[in-house]
């Protein structure tokens, strides 16, 4: 239930406090007196998308708080739990509003976003608008209202479910189909260059290796010319052949010479050993250098082969051994294609035969709702004076969607033996408001801890039409709490809490204020309601007898 409202700088309010009671409350004044300022400030504590400028003209900012009372057992403690924000038996929404259009909401202190507060809104507001008929005109709003009246949130989420893997299946179908055919367009080709590319086998590395080989083969006999001759020289008949002959004439010289040629022995018989070695290594180098010229043109032939591949398929020689595994991957899903088809196809059917049965059971259920809504429906209006009224639920076929398989539509008669027709093109603005009550009524009645607010439900109503209007409100209201905002005397008659909403000029500046009213001074505001500005003392004597 909301306890109170405070309001301060927004619009043409410069500091408003106001205290809710359960019952019927009842909020009257003239025209453009603020009474829809009131709507506005309370939408944006709750997060609600309205006007963007709210801020009263010359202040830096402009705050609502709102507090509900919330009994145990409250949908919103779940919602202050999820969100990991302090609950409790009171809820404090506080939001305000700076003139550079920054908005920074609170809940009982805590700062939250403004998603947030639309969820507890949820929890919290009815609201029923001067225009929530213009909703009534458009079938496609029919479907939601049964299902809220349905409770069909289980059965819905389902359909959505199903009806996005259908959708999903039906999309890996198509692609799959498509990529099929793209691959057939080419398979001549694939089978061509696959073949190719399996016959040549090139491997990762193998162009730069060839090449070296190629380089290396076409070098070598000047190569080995250069290296023979260093054989030469170092071999028997040359350094190899004076270092020895130098050892022995050293060796003869030893014994005459005692120590003095032992350190230049030992040097030379070391150099002996290196140039062996290294004679060796020539030696091994010289049998390397010899090829085959046949060999040279076997490797000329595979590294044409590899780069002339690389061209033709315009990639580099090292990625030839890639291209043809994603050639072979393509001709593999072309073989297998058929059967991969083939079983999304099975998927795609099992997807949609889910889908079908999830939207047959909702269908089922809006049904079985239908006839229960209609016959709600219908009770409502008797009290409304529409006793004669034919309120009936019609659903058709429509094309599968994420929502179903059906259209709903509602369907009225206001008149004994006229036929029934669109609520739109049948009802006439007064029983659009009554059927708009009837409904909200019949969608709400098991909503527990909802405050409802009715913003002109009864325009285009009055007399007996009128009284029988607020009397359904007051009856709501007896379970709860209503605020309704009415211009109808009768419907103000029957509240049992009373506001003024008035406007007043102050150092050149218009605000709104709303006053409270006593006993004598509601049966003025209602005199002024059935008469105009001369509140004559028969207006009051009348107003008297609303009020009972």
């Amino acid at each position: 239930m909301l306890r109170a409202l405070d309001i301060r700088d927004m619009l043409i309010i410069d500091r408003l406090e106001l205290g809710f009671q359960p019952g019927l409350n009842v909020l009257t004044g003239e025209t453009g007196a603020g009474k829809s300022i009131l709507l506005d400030s309370l939408g944006f504590v709750l997060g609600w998308r309205g006007r963007a400028e709210l801020v009263r003209a010359g202040a830096e900012q402009g705050e609502v708080v709102a507090e509900f009372d919330l009994p145990e057992g409250h949908p919103a403690h779940a919602i202050l739990e999820e969100a990991g924000l302090p609950g409790g038996e009171e809820l404090v929404l506080r939001r305000v509003n700076r003139s550079d259009g920054r908005k920074t909401a609170w809940v009982n202190d805590r700062r939250c976003s403004g998603e947030v507060l639309r969820q507890l809104s949820e929890t919290l507001i009815e609201l029923h608008g001067q225009h929530d008929d213009r909703g009534l005109l458009n079938p496609r709003g029919h479907r939601d209202l049964l299902d809220i009246y349905a409770d069909t949130g289980a059965a819905r989420a389902a359909v959505r479910q199903t009806w996005a893997a259908a959708s999903k299946a039906r999309k890996a179908v198509a692609e799959a189909q498509a990529a099929l055919q793209a691959v057939r367009e080419e398979e001549d080709f694939l089978r061509h260059a696959v073949g190719e590319l399996d016959s040549l086998d090139p491997q990762s590395g193998e162009e730069a290796e060839l090449d070296a080989r190629r380089r290396m083969m076409q070098g070598a006999e000047k190569v080995r010319e250069n290296v023979s001759r260093a054989h030469a020289a170092l071999g028997g008949d040359g350094a190899e052949r004076a270092m020895g002959d130098a050892l022995r004439w050293l060796e003869d010289a030893l014994d005459d010479t005692g120590k003095l040629l032992e350190a230049p022995l030992a040097a030379l018989e070391r150099a002996m050993n290196e140039l062996g070695d290294a004679v060796a290594g020539i030696e091994g180098s010289l049998d390397a250098l010899e090829f085959n010229p046949h060999e040279l043109e076997m490797v000329e032939e595979r590294l044409f082969a590899i780069r002339a591949m690389a061209r033709k398929h315009g990639v580099a020689a090292d990625a030839l051994g890639e291209f043809a595994a994603d050639l072979r991957a393509r001709l593999a899903a072309l073989d297998a294609g058929a059967g991969n088809i083939a079983s999304l196809k099975e998927t795609s059917a099992a997807a949609d035969a889910a889908y079908d049965a999830a939207a047959k059971t909702l269908s089922a259920q809006r049904a079985a709702a239908a006839g229960d809504l209609d016959r709600a429906v219908m009770a409502e209006l008797a009290p409304l004076k529409m006793e004669r009224a034919v309120f009936a639920t019609h659903l058709t076929p429509t094309e599968a969607g994420p929502d179903g398989i059906d259209q709903v539509e509602f369907m009225v008669a206001t008149n004994p033996g006229a036929p029934a027709g669109p609520l739109g093109k049948i009802a006439s603005g007064g029983e659009l408001s009554r059927f708009l009550l009837a409904l909200k009524v019949c969608l709400t009645q098991d909503v527990g801890g909802l405050t409802m607010i009715f913003d002109e439900i009864d325009r285009g109503v009055g007399g007996a039409t009128a009284d029988a209007v607020g009397r359904r409100l007051a009856s709501l209201a007896a379970e709860g709490q209503v605020l309704v905002v009415t211009h109808s005397p009768q419907v103000a008659a029957l509240g049992t809490h009373h506001w003024r909403v008035q406007k007043h000029v102050a150092d050149g500046q218009t605000l709104s204020e709303v006053v409270p009213l006593a006993p004598d001074d509601r049966i003025d505001e209602i005199a002024r309601m059935l008469s105009g500005d001369s509140i004559t003392n028969e207006a009051r004597a009348a107003a008297r007898a609303l009020m009972g």
